[in-house]
């Protein structure tokens, strides 16, 4: 799968709106700022580089007025490592996910092309898709900019939130239909329910063999940073100086994702947020809230991808089958496979 860097043009080009109208002009009229966006203005971009990086788009935007885009509004996909604005396109009118990823040094640079060169690698219904990116130089820092398709529903975190404040649960029916394509923050879902993995910033080998203290240690390190601490698989906390890691590492996260569809919120989401252990939390066997609204059957599967020991869980082949057992696939659809 190719993709278009934002420069040189003629592809695209960045009209920056200054601060006073960044957050406040919509599509439809309405008025909207918020402190976390003032916040970020403050801390993230001074406006004298805004006015600045301004000049030298517009000198540009003369050799190519008929590709750019126009920021309106923060989107509530930020991570711990970039924000994310919703554009226009004025060459087209559609909207767009401008992913803008904070680069302080060369190492920061590196993962944000690794997050672009692993967009490339793929061509997929349930992946999200790349529509361009550019490196641009800042002061004594660097932006990544990613240009990402724009989907209104948002995060698959934001609907269980939502769920949540009217005080229901996520259909077990609902639950298949996305699990079948298979952290709720990087998944979108399309208007369909389609889900759509975003954020491939922290994808890795599925399979490493670690034969040393160093290489674990490493890894440990690589993992406490890039990965979600209430999501991490156990044998990411204390990493063995002779194992293997593979494809089940995924599997406990995706039984994390799968308990917060059905409860609300992820297994150790309180515990972290208390302040408590996660490391020594998820040593110990998981206890499935007793419910009425789901099935033994997606009870089990809960279950199966959430043994502590990774050498007895499931590969993803097993889970796809333990799905199609549950609720067979319409008549004519194959299940989605990467």
């Amino acid at each position: 799968m190719m993709t278009t860097p934002l420069f040189p043009f003629p592809f695209l080009s960045f009209l920056l709106l200054p601060p006073s109208s960044r957050a406040y002009t919509l599509k439809n009229g309405c008025q909207a700022t918020t402190d976390r966006q003032q916040a970020r203005d403050d801390d993230v971009e001074r406006p004298s580089e805004r006015w600045l990086l301004l000049l030298l788009l517009l000198l540009l935007l003369l050799s190519s007025r008929s590709g750019c885009v126009v920021i309106l509004s923060a989107l509530d996909w930020t991570g711990g490592f970039s924000y994310v604005d919703l554009v226009e396109g004025l060459h087209d009118g559609r909207f767009y996910a401008l992913k803008r990823i904070i680069c302080h040094e060369k190492d920061d640079r590196q993962e944000a092309m690794h997050e672009v060169e692993m967009h490339q690698l793929f061509d997929h219904p349930n992946i999200l898709p790349l529509c361009a990116h550019a490196m641009v130089e800042k002061g004594s820092k660097h932006e990544a900019w990613l240009l990402l398709p724009f989907l209104k529903r948002g995060t698959l975190w934001q609907e269980v939130e939502a769920l949540k404040d009217k005080g229901v649960f996520m259909s077990e029916e609902r639950i298949l239909i996305i699990l079948h394509d298979l952290k709720p923050t990087n998944v979108l879902l399309d208007d369909d329910d389609q889900p759509l993995l975003m954020d491939l910033g922290s994808m890795n080998q599925a399979h490493i063999e670690v034969r040393s203290s160093r290489e674990a240690m490493t890894l440990q390190d690589w993992a406490a940073q890039r990965c979600t601490i209430s999501y991490r698989a156990p044998e990411l906390f204390t990493v063995e100086r002779d194992c293997v890691i593979d494809e089940r590492t995924d599997i406990w996260s995706l039984g994390c994702v799968l308990y917060c569809m059905m409860f609300g919120e992820g297994p150790y989401d309180m515990i972290f947020q208390k302040g408590d252990s996660v490391a020594l939390a998820v040593q110990n066997d998981l206890t499935v809230p007793q419910n009425t609204r789901y099935s033994p059957a997606l009870e089990r599967l809960l279950s199966s991808t959430m043994v502590v020991n990774p050498q007895q869980r499931p590969y993803i082949a097993d889970i796809i089958c333990q799905l199609e057992e549950i609720q067979p696939p319409p008549a004519g659809q194959d299940t989605t496979r990467i």
